[in-house]
């Protein structure tokens, strides 16, 4: 029943959740600190080290992609400082930052603009506080790239000490997510507990391939019984007729009890079991009723 699988699997669940899962506090805080909750998948592209991590990155970041607070900021205190109402303060890719000012105006300018371009109603200027403000955005995004890289370096040399601690928790997550699809797929799919022996015995009854099963309406369940009396069967049968199935399904349920899983069948006793030999046709889709034969006729085809 769902039952017995979960409290076949319970005891080991709790032994890894309050040991080998145990938080680790210091590691985690850095980790907490240092990435962001989404990071990006190449570092190459940003976006990895949280914000807040490091000043000169904030900055950075906060110069290559919210520069438009800045240029209203500068705009406001220029019209107040020049008396020029109809003064812009702007940007494009081709001449980088700029203040724009009409002929009308030109008389107004404060003497530390130096003029960038001339156009035909408006001339436009550079002070030393925006060219100052564009060598900074415009190389934003590259120093950006380059101190996350550095920063990222740095978290792998601080994260060296905690690598055992990481690796249990790995291995416990990994054992935890094993444990958790067996128990689920038994539950979901009437899997029986498998019970090893000390006979050379191999004895199914009412055994399913697990993959077939779910692929179509209705499989009928067969039984396998191999002893030292009975050490071999001789399979017959027609193309499609379930050969191929048959045989894997017992490797199968033999191979998933040694896993630690339950099985497909209604009741499995296994012996000693070392290795699984097959010559089973490499390019069969059993699952989508493709037997091996089928598979060459269709590629001869």
């Amino acid at each position: 029943s769902g039952q017995t699988v979960m409290d076949c699997i319970a005891a080991g669940v709790d032994w890894i959740m309050h040991t080998d899962l145990a938080t680790p506090v210091a590691c985690l805080a850095l980790l907490t600190r240092a990435i962001l909750d989404e990071p990006a998948t190449l570092l190459r592209d940003g976006g990895v080290m949280g914000d807040g991590y490091d000043t000169e990155l904030d900055e950075l970041r906060a110069l290559n992609s919210n520069y438009g607070a800045f240029l209203l900021e500068l705009e406001a205190r220029e019209r107040a400082r020049s008396g020029i109402t109809n003064l812009k303060v702007e940007f494009n890719r081709a001449h980088g930052f700029y203040i724009e000012v009409t002929h009308t105006h030109v008389d107004k300018i404060p003497d530390d603009y130096r003029r960038r371009q001339t156009l035909k109603n408006a001339e436009r200027y550079i002070t030393p506080e925006l060219k100052n403000f564009e060598d900074k955005a415009l190389s934003a995004q590259e120093r950006a790239l380059a101190r996350e890289k550095q920063l990222y370096d740095e978290l792998l040399t601080q994260l060296a000490p905690h690598i055992p601690v990481l690796q249990r928790i790995v291995r416990a997550l990994s054992l935890l997510d094993g444990l958790c699809a067996f128990a689920a797929a038994s539950v979901q799919h009437n899997y029986c507990q498998p019970h090893f022996v000390d006979e050379a015995i191999i004895d199914i009854d009412a055994g399913r391939h697990p993959v077939v099963e779910r692929q179509v309406d209705v499989f009928i369940a067969n039984p396998a019984q191999l002893s030292r009396a009975r050490r071999m069967l001789l399979i017959t049968g027609p193309n499609m007729g379930g050969k191929s199935t048959y045989m894997r399904q017992v490797a199968l349920i033999v191979l998933l009890a040694h896993c630690g899983s339950f099985v497909p069948a209604r009741v499995a006793r296994i012996g000693a079991v070392d290795a699984i030999y097959t010559r089973i046709g490499a390019a069969d889709d059993l699952a989508s009723g493709r037997s091996t034969f089928m598979g060459e006729m269709t590629d001869a085809a």
